[in-house]
């Protein structure tokens, strides 16, 4: 088993830091177009080998994407974060920029791996992800953010309620960030539906919370998280290695689920060796429905502006529009 990663920051450093642990991989490559930063991370991580106990061989890579020939699952964590005065078509353009050059040599050379896509914003570069590796089935391209945005919000109510977060579980779909669309009525604590223990105040305060977790980190720290995100995407590779099943929000795209289609959303899936082995459909009531549809209008409107740049010559995002 083959896994490569692209990005050599600290989410993706992370990610491959969890990946070699757990021993899911034979092979794990870090990829970086800084050449003596993906060095040395490659060699520090190998040297944790001896202490920790794993043997999953390190290979570090700039852009000799021949190292990445032949991976079953690549992380694209690669991109830029978001600078002061820099717009958000400006981030567009040169993460989708970034992320059409690695999928595209990526698939070149392992014309069959998963991808799964992390770099921001997190919809729209899943949608130029799958738009670069033309040809290969949009369930084997995704992204991670639900895993993220879920683990926010059940680590702010496991706090609250000074319980084990291993006991809760809960499901939150749409677009990462603001237009996320929590599910209170699926989410339980062992069961228990979470409203018959806490106040709705609480609830909505931790909902709001989990829309800005992200800016809450870089208000803290001066940079965007990386133990949580990296430690996601770890846990998706991991269950498309193991073949584990397990139903996970993605972002994934959809073709008529949710009545929506020619769109890249935060919704459940079940992730297998595949992929997105199927897409679950929640029988959602009309306010939870009526908010999807509105993060997906959002989303729509991101891809769009990614067509209207011109750096792909397909293009989906002017399909089938969300009213």
């Amino acid at each position: 088993m083959k896994i490569t990663v692209v990005g050599a920051g600290n989410v993706g450093t992370t990610c491959a830091n969890e990946i070699a642990i757990s021993e899911i991989a034979d092979e794990l490559v870090l990829m970086d177009v800084n050449e003596n930063l993906t060095k040395g991370k490659a060699l520090d991580l190998w040297q944790t080998s001896p202490i920790l106990s794993f043997d999953t061989k390190i290979v570090a890579a700039s852009d000799e994407y021949s190292k990445t020939l032949g991976s079953d699952v690549v992380v694209v964590t690669a991109g830029l974060p978001r600078k002061p005065g820099m717009s958000r078509d400006d981030l567009i353009s040169t993460n989708a920029k970034i992320v059409k050059n690695v999928v595209e040599n990526i698939v070149r050379y392992s014309p069959d791996a998963v991808l799964i896509i992390v770099s921001n914003p997190l919809d729209v570069m899943t949608y130029a992800a799958f738009l670069a590796a033309d040809g290969l089935s949009s369930k084997k391209v995704f992204g991670m953010a639900g895993i993220l945005d879920t683990a926010r919000y059940k680590s702010f109510i496991a706090d609250a309620l000074d319980i084990s977060p291993k006991s809760i579980h809960a499901i939150l779909m749409g677009g990462h960030g603001d237009s996320m669309v929590p599910l209170p009525r699926y989410t339980t604590v062992s069961g228990i539906p979470i409203r018959e223990l806490m106040p709705e105040k609480t609830l909505n305060d931790i909902i709001e919370r989990t829309k800005k977790g992200g800016g809450e980190l870089v208000n803290l720290m001066g940079t965007s998280a990386w133990f949580a995100p990296g430690a996601a995407a770890a846990q998706m590779v991991e269950a498309v290695v193991k073949n584990q099943r397990r139903v996970f929000p993605v972002c994934a795209a959809l073709n008529g689920e949710y009545g929506l289609n020619n769109l890249h959303l935060g919704v459940p899936v079940v992730l297998g060796k595949n992929g997105i082995e199927k897409v679950i459909e929640l029988k959602l009531n009309g306010e939870e429905m009526a908010l999807v549809r509105k993060s997906a209008k959002e989303v729509k409107s991101l891809m769009k502006v990614l067509d209207d740049m011109n750096i792909f010559e397909k293009k989906f995002a002017h399909l089938d529009p969300v009213e």
